[in-house]
């Protein structure tokens, strides 16, 4: 009986506590609502970039640069070498944006390679600079994902030789991105919107095909000769 009675009071505690939150705390959880809404609203007009580091069978260490699309998680353009630079940067940025391509938003974060320069270069395709806090990388959180995911699903199970190797892996690792992977949040289909591909005939069989170098696999239905 004793215990029911302390069951009870705890739950009228909580209710009396969810009846006297401050007005404030309800201002935040609203403002907190919109702002939520708004980023799916503007999904698709933000971009984020970012570095990550490669080290090589040389022990030397690469660093692929890319961007990537919030809207269809798209690798808008990526590229490697063994000494950025600003000019360097700048010189992505144009190949990812051409014909007035460019995005309303462009995530990145507080890395000095990212100067004056390369800010000014953004704002001058029209282009909004949105900067992260210090140390802070979950504020790019779509780009900071899909490095895991190159690092999980390809960078980790080899061994890289040099820049052009880089490059070779991680185009073939983009395009089985783009057209083979599917992503929770685009409900399950990958980036290229590839139709469901349904069972042809009832002889049809499920035949595997080789990605990334047999890394990983798609899988279709396919006649039976």
């Amino acid at each position: 009986m004793n215990q029911l009675l302390v069951f009870l009071m705890a739950l009228l505690l909580q209710a009396l506590q969810a009846a006297c939150r401050s007005k404030s705390e309800l201002v935040l959880e609203n403002l907190a609502l919109r702002q939520q809404v708004t980023a799916l609203k503007q999904k698709d007009a933000i971009a984020g970039m970012d570095f990550f580091t490669v080290p090589t069978i040389r022990f030397r260490v690469l660093y692929v640069f890319f961007v990537i699309d919030h809207g269809r998680r798209h690798i808008l353009h990526f590229n490697a070498t063994y000494h950025p630079t600003a000019r360097w940067v700048i010189q992505q940025l144009r190949e990812a944006f051409p014909f007035d391509t460019a995005p309303r938003y462009l995530i990145f974060d507080r890395d000095s390679i990212f100067n004056k320069n390369v800010v000014r270069f953004i704002k001058s395709v029209g282009t909004k600079p949105s900067r992260t806090a210090y140390r802070s990388p979950w504020q790019n959180p779509v780009a900071e994902r899909w490095i895991g995911t190159c690092r999980r699903e390809m960078l980790d199970h080899v061994v890289v030789f040099g820049e052009r190797h880089a490059v070779q892996l991680v185009r073939s690792f983009v395009d089985h991105y783009h057209a083979d992977r599917g992503h929770m949040a685009l409900g399950g289909e990958v980036p290229d919107r590839r139709p469901v591909a349904w069972k042809p005939s009832p002889t049809a069989k499920v035949v595997s095909l080789p990605r990334v170098g047999g890394l990983h696999h798609r899988y279709e239905w396919r006649d039976a000769a």
